[in-house]
């Protein structure tokens, strides 16, 4: 059992983190304690990690590795009114535990119409999981998800109130709809990690368990949300045109306000002591429990009943969903191109040089970037090391638009978009295609591709926010109170410390020499080498 600790949206440990367990065999206590928990939860979460695919049109699934089940327990004691609802959290391994040995199980546990299933955007997921199951001889697979609720859903009905209206094509990512209902950081940065390694490290298993978590957690919000608003859920008939956003409706709710700003960890430790108490190291009591029938799973009380029946949704697998579909889009006949253009397969082949900045092009010699949307965290990471690195100037630029950037400002373009590289109008050595999935090994890659010269002198001399540079002079502590007047909070236990402060020319973003500072020059220099 490992511990997960997730972050607020300033990015401070929870007080209580919660607890994960990792199952990698049926004959384990940790599997007991999850048929129990399944037997006793009427509501779920459910994610899937697996190897990302790097063919741009692949012929099969991926082989899922992970399956993570959130379950919300009912029953546990507390002080208040006696009850109060738990989340644990179980991840599956499903690259050692038998495949025919769980599918009847997870089979029943998809159509149970006692359990609410909660997912973000899970149909993929569960293709994904059916072809998994269905290589294994487990035909045929997973057909059904009901009932289900979308997390996309619920938010749209958190912001607008309106059952049945056609969500927007444009909806948020998960991690977005995290800190924006619970004021919680979820970070995504080990998503496209190789989940078939073994074994997982336990920043992988912490991600893993918070993404199938917080699908509760919103989930709660979501019911808080109907509380206050006086419906009944009794009645099955339309919501009422709710004018309130969510924020109004918070700012009027002491009721809700507790939901929100209640930290996801808080009652949330996966395995209660009155489950331990009640047999103390007996393992034989929770390994006795088989799979239970539907007649002996506990039904939904009334008011979530109401919400299935008002809100539910279910996914159906077809026969089109059974192969990854190919792409419709016939190959366009490479025509003859511009002396300027660049094909694909140089792109890949890694860098060519050499590049705008080249005083050859009319350069000043200084590495400059563009950095697309797939590798904004890559951004940061060149600033920290006194790179520039910008992002596009457009909130959502097109292909045209972020070469002409990169064209006028003499940089090369940074990005993980297989697509992008084949456009037409690609411009010998101008783009380049970042192959590594985190940020510390893409900036190794970048500086190796490129041959940087980074120093310590350099490390944090650029404003991570907007890629400004520092004022020439540093100011004093007087000095920095007046210009962050308005715009920055400088903590007061910073007077007595007689630090010097810098100042980003671009935005007025306020730097100090503090701990973070020196942790991150100290980050940089490791992953650099530059003691080496």
């Amino acid at each position: 059992m490992n511990t997960t600790t997730l972050m607020d949206s300033n990015s401070r440990q929870t007080e209580k983190p919660f607890k994960n367990h990792f199952i990698s065999s049926i004959e384990s206590h940790e599997f007991s304690i999850f048929l129990w928990a399944l037997d006793h939860s009427s509501i779920i979460g459910l994610d899937a990690e697996w190897k990302p695919s790097r063919t741009p049109n692949p012929t099969t699934f991926p082989h899922v590795s992970i399956l993570q089940i959130a379950c919300r327990i009912r029953g546990s004691e507390s002080e208040d009114d006696g009850s109060i609802n738990d989340s644990w959290v179980f991840l599956l391994d499903l690259l050692s535990i038998p495949l025919t040995s769980i599918w009847e199980l997870l089979r029943d546990m998809f159509v149970s119409p006692y359990i609410l299933k909660l997912g973000f955007k899970f149909k993929q997921d569960s293709m994904y999981l059916s072809s998994t199951f269905c290589s294994q001889g487990c035909e045929p697979g997973f057909d059904k998800v009901e009932p289900y609720l979308d997390i996309t859903s619920i938010y749209h009905h958190l912001q607008d109130g309106h059952p049945g209206k056609k969500l927007p094509k444009d909806t948020k990512s998960l991690a977005a709809i995290c800190e924006e209902v619970l004021g919680v950081y979820l970070s995504k940065e080990l998503q496209c990690s190789d989940w078939s390694c073994r074994p997982l490290t336990e920043e992988q298993k912490s991600y893993a368990a918070a993404d199938a978590c917080c699908l509760l957690e919103i989930f709660n919000v979501f019911q808080c949300k109907l509380l206050i608003e006086g419906i009944s859920l009794y009645d099955t008939t339309e919501l009422s045109n709710v004018a309130l956003g969510l924020k109004e409706i918070l700012k009027e709710s002491d009721i809700c306000n507790a939901v929100l700003t209640k930290k996801i960890g808080e009652g949330s430790d996966v395995v209660k002591s009155t489950v331990y108490e009640t047999h103390p190291g007996n393992h034989n009591v929770l390994t006795s429990f088989s799979w239970p029938s539907h007649k002996h799973n506990i039904p939904m009380d009334d008011s979530l009943s109401k919400i299935v029946q008002k809100y539910g949704e279910k996914i159906l697998l077809e026969d089109s969903d059974r192969k990854p579909r190919a792409s419709r889009r016939k190959e366009r006949k490479h025509s003859s191109v511009n002396s300027n253009s660049i094909q694909c397969s140089e792109n890949y082949s890694g860098w060519q040089g050499p590049p705008p900045w080249d005083s050859a092009f009319g350069g000043d010699g200084c590495p400059k970037f563009l950095c697309d949307v797939m590798v904004e965290g890559l951004a940061k990471h060149l600033r920290c090391v006194g790179i520039d690195a910008a992002t596009p100037s457009f909130k959502k630029p097109e292909t045209r638009q972020l070469l002409n950037q990169a064209h006028k400002e003499k940089r090369v373009l940074l990005t993980r978009d297989t697509k992008l590289m084949k456009h037409q109008y690609l411009i010998r050595n101008q783009v380049y295609r970042v192959k590594n999935l985190l940020k510390n090994d893409q900036l190794l890659e970048v500086i190796e591709t490129f041959q940087l010269k980074i120093s310590e002198d350099q490390l944090m001399t650029r404003c991570t926010k907007c890629n400004g540079k520092f004022i020439q002079k540093p100011l004093t502590t007087d000095e920095a109170v007046a210009a962050a007047k308005g715009f920055q909070v400088i903590p007061s236990c910073l007077f007595d410390r007689n630090l010097e402060f810098w100042q980003c020319t671009d935005c007025n973003q306020l730097y100090w020499e503090g701990t973070q500072y020196h942790n991150a020059v100290q980050k940089f220099v490791d992953i650099c080498k530059l003691n080496d």
